[in-house]
């Protein structure tokens, strides 16, 4: 009902737009498009051949075969090409981390256990040069999310690392690039930890199994009781009373303990992974599992909690030496067919440009190419409610699109034209300017 509502409201406003009734059609400005003669992913319902998307205000005012095209669009003959989703990176540190290894350039962590009242969105530098890089491969949106670990932040998180931000891959900036400024709480679920690497003396330090159960366990008593204190000032905050002193970390916890807000948990293994699980179904949080390199030990677990899992890249050496080969590639189709649903991430910068890869070698792998290619697209805006907005080509919904000559997972598969937020948007970057100069560089005289 609510599809057929958003498609029967996009049509209302085509017809409004081309003055329907009055026999006279409306002059677009000069920002409207129409993307014609395209074959149609809309991941909504089979592709459409043929067909034509009106884009109006941001927004996609009409998708479908033998849509009239509104007087003044720019249009865009897309005949041979095809039009898909934008694709979604869900974990990310886009705009929080340029050099890895230069200090000053990372912004993803804060000192102390617990920072819930950090937001992504206030550290996001907009000129960031793997933004460019990124989105020239088809990924339109990301989520940023600060203390995610990954190649770029130096290994540095903390417990309650603060809150992740939806964002476009455009935008002057960070206001501009905003979907969801709150989009989850990120958590670092502990580990076990009974090997250590000691800078001091570069050398590894062995830790006994009981003082590292030890220490885990007071990681995990601990966030419970900051849940618990979050809870308490909730309370407390609907009718603060005389002494009453606000506490903006435990303020920023509201939304989670309310069910209104995500935990976007960072677990790998699988003690990891069940003690996370039931720990949120015992305080009756919502989680979203990132990471997942043992979630298939898990399978029946998550599945039984509907707990959905965004997974490191497949393109990664086995979590074990006795694992199989192909243990990464092939877990995505076993949760899948487990009844779990999956997204891929990049989980840093560097090679944020390798999702739709990712998703190829999962393919590769037995998992169905509409699975994998939604696992990239709809799923992840799905997991942080952001679905009514992207994810699909369907009216009404944010003009996020990519038009390419084949398959968006292909490596070899150009992005023809790009769109964010109904803007056509440059694939030029610094990899592209490189590319080309070295290409073109002379010849040297013999």
């Amino acid at each position: 009902m609510k599809r057929l509502l958003l498609n029967f409201l996009g049509a209302v406003l085509v017809l409004t737009l081309l003055g329907a009734g009055a026999g006279k059609a409306q002059t677009f400005t000069a920002g409207d498009i129409a993307i014609t003669h395209a074959k149609i992913f809309t991941l909504a319902g089979p592709p459409i051949e043929d067909g034509t998307v009106v884009i109006h205000a941001g927004k996609i005012a009409a998708v479908g075969a033998g849509i009239p095209i509104p007087a003044g669009a720019q249009v865009i003959d897309a005949k041979g090409l095809q039009v898909y989703p934008g694709l979604f990176d869900p974990v990310t540190q886009m705009g929080l981390s340029e050099i890895g290894a230069v200090n000053a350039t990372v912004d993803t962590t804060e000192t102390g256990s617990f920072n819930p009242d950090v937001t992504a969105a206030t550290a996001i530098l907009p000129s960031s040069a793997h933004i460019p890089v990124t989105r020239a491969s088809g990924i339109t949106e990301v989520i940023a999310a600060p203390a995610s670990g990954g190649f770029d932040s130096r290994g540095a998180s903390n417990l309650v690392g603060g809150q992740a931000s939806a964002i476009h891959l455009s935008g002057w900036t960070a206001e501009e690039m905003l979907i969801n400024k709150h989009a989850a709480m990120v958590v670092d679920w502990p580990g076990i930890e009974t090997r250590s690497f000691d800078f001091s003396t570069f050398s590894i330090k062995e830790k006994p199994f009981a003082d590292a159960k030890k220490e885990y366990d007071k990681q995990v008593n601990e966030l419970a009781d900051y849940v618990e204190q979050a809870r308490h000032y909730a309370q407390a905050l609907q009718s603060p009373g005389t002494g009453f002193q606000r506490d903006v970390k435990l303020e920023a916890m509201g939304p989670v303990v309310r069910g209104e807000m995500p935990l976007l948990i960072f677990a790998d293994r699988a003690r990891q992974i069940r003690d996370a699980v039931e720990f949120c179904d015992k305080q009756k949080l919502k989680i979203i599992l990132a990471g997942g390199t043992e979630a298939w030990k898990e399978k029946d677990l998550l599945r039984s909690k509907s707990v959905p899992v965004i997974l490191r890249p497949t393109l990664g050496e086995p979590p074990e030496e006795d694992d199989a080969y192909d243990r990464l590639l092939t877990q995505p189709e076993e949760l899948r067919a487990a009844g779990i649903k999956i997204a891929f991430g990049s989980f840093d910068n560097s090679f944020a440009r390798r999702l739709g890869q990712n998703a190829a070698n999962a393919i590769a792998h037995g998992l169905p190419y509409e699975e994998g290619l939604k696992a990239v697209t709809l799923y992840p805006a799905q997991m942080f409610g952001l679905d009514a907005q992207l994810g699909t080509v369907e009216t009404g919904k944010t003009a996020n699109l990519i038009v390419t000559n084949g398959d968006p997972l292909e490596v070899t598969t150009d992005i023809r034209y790009l769109l964010i937020k109904g803007q056509l948007t440059s694939t030029d970057n610094k990899q592209k300017a490189l590319y080309e100069k070295y290409l073109s560089r002379p010849k040297a005289a013999h």
